[in-house]
């Protein structure tokens, strides 16, 4: 009877593994494409916004794969990747923060269209990415935390489509670089959260 037990929660945790994984590597998939996407549109359009946008999608692909390398290792191994995740966001936060400072004295008004239709195209990626992460969200400290990054960007896109609007009505930066240093906030915040957490799983190992 105990043998049927543990045989039937090993293959219960081993089928929660794999559908973790398949959706690791769709959303994997999502925020590589659109870190493309975003990145060379925010360049064009001068949009400090859709380029801190696209750092945080480059950055949550880094978070999907090393997820995807401990899915199958120790509660300590998933622990470390989280805490390198939180490092991950921590430094976008600075580069972000980096950028906008050096854009608040130099540059000009972002194109509001582009802005606009891109984060439209990221925001509805990104509720794709935390509609098939939001059943595993409370799985393990691994999928919590990719759901919690996943969270983060739908927080990004819809500033970036606010900043967007409000660009266009003033034709002024400031909502730009606004959103910027809005992102560098929530990127850190979250970042200290993740770190503080993995570390606390760390020292309990």
């Amino acid at each position: 009877m105990d043998d049927n037990c543990c045989q039937a929660k090993a293959c219960a945790l081993s089928k929660l593994k794999q559908q973790q994984a398949k959706v690791l590597w769709v959303v994997l998939f999502i925020n590589a494409a659109m870190f493309l996407v975003e990145f060379g549109a925010g360049i064009r359009a001068g949009s400090l916004s859709l380029t801190g946008d696209s750092l945080d999608m480059l950055g949550d692909a880094l978070v999907y794969a090393s997820s995807l390398y401990v899915i199958n290792k120790s509660v300590q191994a998933q622990a470390g990747a989280a805490f390198l995740k939180g490092v991950i966001m921590f430094l976008f936060a600075v580069a972000v923060f980096a950028r906008a400072s050096y854009q608040l004295f130099a540059g000009v008004s972002p194109e509001a269209s582009i802005m606009g239709m891109i984060g439209i195209v990221a925001l509805f990626a990104n509720l794709l990415c935390l509609l098939l992460l939001t059943r595993h969200r409370n799985d393990n400290l691994n999928m919590s935390s990719v759901w919690l990054c996943s969270r983060n960007d739908i927080i990004a896109n819809t500033s970036v489509l606010i900043a967007a609007g409000f660009v266009f009505l003033t034709n002024s930066k400031l909502p730009d670089l606004l959103v910027g240093f809005l992102l560098t906030f929530v990127f850190a915040k979250s970042a200290s959260k993740i770190l503080s957490q993995s570390w606390r799983e760390m020292q309990q190992q």
